[in-house]
């Protein structure tokens, strides 16, 4: 599977201003979000959360050649499964979810678990973040813009308030495309901001380069 924008944005993006000492991706595939913030973070656990065999053996394979091995873990399991057996919070939880929820499907199932909402429900995930995550985390993820307000409402049903979202377009004059957003159990009102990619094909603007050359080889 390839390294898409989405987790790479999201991981730039993510807040660490709290300076979170644990943190949970949920539905990593191959650790790429976890990845990115292990570099960023000091961090002392980082676990991640696959289902996908495939994925989750190129996960661990990653992790074990990272620079950050040693505080890096990845689950295999179901999200259900592990929201029911883990009694740790954490400071941090990080979802770039399945989020394709038409009613078309390929003839290539793996790629399609990887990319149906049908292999985590957003309303799961939610509610799951909010087990899992400390009183004073942070939950943040990727989705669809138009998936933005159904989303917030699910959140806001189990006392997760949005306190910063970003809405991504690929050029200046295309629609929306993605909306990251931060949440936590404290109300406020959103920061919200914008982001443009591209000015022309990979002619990346100022501001997408800033956030995300860190992690690309040539940027």
């Amino acid at each position: 599977m390839k390294i898409g924008t989405d987790s790479v944005l999201l991981g730039a993006w993510t807040s660490i201003e709290t300076n979170p000492f644990s943190i949970l991706d949920i539905g990593s595939g191959t650790g790429v979000l976890a990845l990115i913030l292990a570099q960023r973070s000091y961090a002392e656990a980082i676990d991640a959360l696959e289902i996908d065999d495939e994925a989750y053996e190129q996960c661990v394979e990653n992790f074990e050649s990272s620079p950050w091995a040693d505080r890096l873990f990845c689950y295999h399991a179901s999200l259900e499964e592990f929201a029911e057996e883990i009694e740790d919070t954490y400071d941090l939880i990080i979802s770039n979810p399945p989020f394709y929820s038409e009613d078309y499907k390929t003839d290539n199932s793996q790629r399609d678990l990887a990319r149906f909402e049908d292999a985590m429900p957003f309303n799961h995930l939610v509610e799951s973040a909010s087990k899992l995550l400390s009183e004073d985390g942070i939950f943040s993820v990727i989705i669809p813009f138009k998936e933005e307000e159904h989303f917030i409402a699910l959140a806001i049903k189990v006392g997760l308030f949005p306190n910063r979202i970003l809405h991504v377009k690929g050029s200046p004059t295309s629609e929306i495309k993605r909306s990251l957003i931060q949440f936590s159990f404290t109300k406020s009102e959103p920061i919200l901001e914008d982001l443009t990619i591209e000015t022309s094909r990979h002619q990346y603007t100022t501001e997408y380069i800033n956030l995300t050359k860190d992690f690309y080889l040539k940027m």
